[in-house]
C-alpha cells in the first residue's frame, strides 16, 4: 500500500505563504481555497515568519527611519545615564563616611 501523504513543492509553499502573508488574507480562507489543512498552512507561515521572510526584507519608509534614528538616539542617552549611575553608586560606596 502507497503513502496518502501528499508533498508540495517549496513554490507551491511560497505562493501558499504570500497569500497569506502579503496579501492579508486569513489561513483559514487561504487552507480553504487551495485544499490545505489549517493546521499546515500555519506550520508554513509560522516557518515562513521564523525565518525572516516577511515584512523584514523590505526597507524602511522615511517615518519608520526617522524613528529608528530617534530610538537609537534616546537608547544611546539611557545608556550613559545607567553608566553614570554606576559610578556615582561606586564613589559612594568608597565615601568612608
Amino acid at each position: 500500500m502507497g503513502s496518502t501523504r501528499r508533498s508540495f513543492t517549496p513554490e507551491y509553499k511560497a505562493n501558499a505563504v504570500s497569500l497569506v502573508i502579503d496579501d492579508g488574507r486569513a489561513i483559514a480562507e487561504v487552507a480553504r481555497s487551495i485544499g490545505v489543512h489549517e493546521m499546515t498552512l500555519g506550520k508554513w507561515v509560522k516557518k515562513s515568519r521564523d525565518e525572516g521572510n516577511g515584512e523584514s526584507d523590505r526597507p524602511l519608509n522615511e517615518d519608520e527611519r526617522a524613528e529608528l534614528e530617534r530610538l537609537r538616539e534616546e537608547v544611546k542617552h539611557a545608556r550613559m545615564e545607567a553608566e553614570f549611575a554606576k559610578k556615582v553608586a561606586t564613589w559612594f560606596a568608597k565615601d568612608p563616611r
